[in-house]
């Protein structure tokens, strides 16, 4: 992370020569006139970088899991916020990076109220009554609803290949959490429903947004926009709420404060603006699979011999995706 990395991306001039067509001039102002094998690169490290952001983020429903153990959800969220906003404003001011424009904050204020303070405490009010596994189908939703808000948002089109991919994968993944959780609908739904629309909003206003700044910046201030209300709000909830300092509860603290809030999604937008957000959206079809497998092995749920084809089916329809011309 560096404060001067550049809030704007620079521009190639396309010079159109004799022997050049209209079409390779117009391929080489897209891409801004790099090489084909750069654009390649480019891609694994946003896809790889996106993969990291799903990686850490399925560890965010056993994490909370854990946290719920020795806190309240009110409690929870609120330090977690709060946390995460004292090391994204720590790096801030130690690389003294300027405060963003006015332009940005409208964008910022929308990541802030969907990823930072709506999904977490969506999610965590849901957990309380709902296995892990059966919030999955949050996730499960996810990428198709991020796909869909980037195609409003952003006017992005992916092509008619990548849609029905999407869609099979979200079938297969809902159909798979709904399976695992016995299929029945519980109160905690309204809460995981309203979580995922805001989730995928403010996704898609940060991967707007780290195209014209650092990622790593666009959750940092955020997370510090919401400092004048997680400071009252943590130290209102803490007075209210017991708290029990256990190890699983403490770590998960840590996990959802530093692993999920913060840098996770450093790598997620940054991936997102790479490989562009309806691609890297479609990397979290595989978030519930491996949610599911740390709640079995940091939670003792148990998994059904189904698990590992919907593995294989999900990664058919993330291959496609990925594969998809946009």
């Amino acid at each position: 992370m560096r404060a001067q990395d550049s809030a704007t991306a620079e521009t190639a001039i396309a010079v159109v020569t004799s022997g050049s067509t209209a079409t390779e001039t117009a391929r080489s102002a897209a891409t801004g006139g790099r090489s084909s094998d750069t654009l390649r690169a480019d891609h694994r490290s946003g896809t790889l970088q996106a993969a990291l952001g799903v990686t850490a983020f399925s560890l965010t429903f056993p994490a909370t899991a854990w946290g719920l153990e020795g806190f309240g959800p009110w409690s929870l969220v609120a330090v977690r916020s709060l946390l995460a906003a004292v090391i994204a404003g720590g790096c801030l001011l130690a690389l003294r990076v300027p405060v963003p424009g006015a332009r940005h904050w409208a964008g910022l204020a929308v990541v802030a109220a969907g990823v930072v303070l709506g999904f977490p405490m969506l999610t965590t009010l849901a957990l309380r009554t709902s296995t892990t596994a059966h919030a999955a189908v949050v996730v499960g939703l996810l990428p198709l609803t991020t796909a869909l808000f980037s195609a409003l948002r952003t006017g992005a089109r992916p092509s008619r290949m990548f849609w029905l991919a999407a869609l099979a994968g979200a079938a297969v993944v809902i159909a798979f959490t709904v399976q695992q959780s016995g299929g029945a609908l519980t109160g905690a739904d309204a809460y995981l429903f309203g979580a995922l629309l805001i989730c995928a909003a403010g996704y898609t206003e940060g991967g707007r947004l780290a195209r014209v700044m650092p990622g790593w910046q666009v959750i940092g201030w955020a997370l510090v926009l919401c400092l004048p209300l997680t400071v009252p709000g943590a130290l209102l909830a803490l007075s209210y709420e017991p708290v029990q300092l256990t190890a699983h509860s403490v770590t998960g603290l840590l996990w959802v404060a530093a692993g999920s809030q913060f840098l996770g999604l450093v790598v997620w937008y940054r991936g997102m603006a790479s490989i562009g957000i309806p691609k890297a959206s479609q990397l979290q079809l595989a978030q519930p699979l491996l949610t599911l497998v740390w709640s079995v092995l940091l939670l003792g749920e148990q998994l059904t011999p189904a698990a590992p084809l919907t593995a294989a089916a999900v990664l058919v329809c993330i291959a496609l995706t990925q594969r998809a011309r946009d």
